[in-house]
């Protein structure tokens, strides 16, 4: 029974951090990629995203309640999983390693940029280009966001491959390897959506 229950929970754990988190992040990198369009154009966009129907319902049932449940079971695996990259260096064993890091990093990051912006939000402020531009200028939430889109977008690329494996997708070595690549291309093309995005408003 017990064994049952570990199996649903990581199976629900991989799928949300695909659907929707994973899709909700590249939704929100490329609503900031507006900021590279200019100040009008980023408020416009998130207007629009603010301002969508029942948007508290949708935001609590699609992202905040899937986001804690893969962050409080990911927080789970991440501490009980046993890395071996010091006996077995392989490229898998260090990518489960990273995961696991990323993993902690990009929920850090998660609640802080909450906080700076949905929270402050519900306190009255304004979330736009004017809001983001403040929180960069310092230099080392510069840095810190730059970290912590990064680790977010590997944590997502490099989860999409332990989906697939876990969900039977890609079960040969073959496909395993092709997946790889492919997840490889999302990382890269994400990254350099968010990295553009942030830059803009620097």
């Amino acid at each position: 029974m017990a064994d049952n229950r570990e199996f649903f929970y990581r199976r629900l754990h991989s799928l949300l951090g695909v659907i929707p988190i994973g899709l909700f992040m590249t939704q929100h990198l490329v609503v900031n990629h507006f900021a590279t369009q200019g100040e009008e154009e980023f408020n416009q966009a998130a207007d629009f995203m603010a301002n969508l129907p029942f948007v508290l319902i949708l935001e609590s049932l699609v992202i905040f309640l899937p986001l804690l449940f893969h962050a409080i079971y990911g927080l789970y695996i991440a501490f009980t999983a046993k890395n071996n990259i010091g006996t077995h260096g392989y490229f898998r064993n260090w990518m489960f390693m990273l995961q696991r890091v990323s993993g902690v990093v990009t929920l850090v990051f998660i609640a802080w940029h909450v906080w700076e912006t949905r929270v402050q939000a519900a306190f009255g402020a304004d979330v736009d280009f004017q809001m983001m531009e403040n929180i960069l200028n310092n230099p080392f939430m510069l840095v810190f966001y730059i970290v912590g889109v990064l680790s977010a977008i590997f944590h997502f690329s490099n989860g999409l491959w332990s989906f697939c494996v876990g969900w039977g997708i890609a079960v040969s070595p073959r496909s395993q390897q092709i997946v790889t690549y492919a997840t490889l291309i999302v990382f890269v093309v994400l990254s350099i959506i968010g990295l553009r995005a942030i830059f803009a408003f620097v």
